[in-house]
């Protein structure tokens, strides 16, 4: 991909790890296993955007969190609130209407006759009956 897209790419995928965090974290999972998920499901992310997003989720009412400190290591473990679900719900139903529409955009753009740029050569069946 040329590296002149790379901050459109960014700026879509940041706006979808809100989405995947708050599906994959129904179930409770901590920040590193959470990334180490989201790339193998093909939302490659870092942990710079990561942390301060389930930071804000949190902060915001969608996450909770606590902290696991049996291990040798303490972890803090996230899950998606009740009203985490009901955003989760609320973008996705956004995420398939938006998407819908890209489609129905690409599918026209398919189907319609080729535009012509240049009009000086380009005749119109009433100018060719003349």
């Amino acid at each position: 991909m040329k590296a002149e897209f790379e901050t459109y790419l960014q700026e879509l995928r940041r706006g979808t790890i809100v989405l995947a965090c708050l599906h994959m974290l129904r179930d409770a999972g901590y920040g590193y296993g959470l990334l180490a998920d989201l790339e193998d499901r093909g939302f490659a992310t870092d942990a710079n955007t990561l942390y301060p997003l389930l930071r804000r989720l949190e902060k915001q009412g969608y996450l909770t969190s606590e902290w696991d400190t049996a291990g040798a290591r303490p972890r803090k473990f996230y899950r998606t609130s009740a009203d985490g679900a009901r955003l989760a719900e609320a973008l996705g139903r956004e995420w398939r209407t938006i998407t819908g529409a890209i489609d129905s955009l690409a599918e026209s753009q398919r189907t319609e006759a080729p535009r012509v740029e240049d009009r000086s050569t380009h005749t119109t069946p009433l100018e060719e009956e003349r």
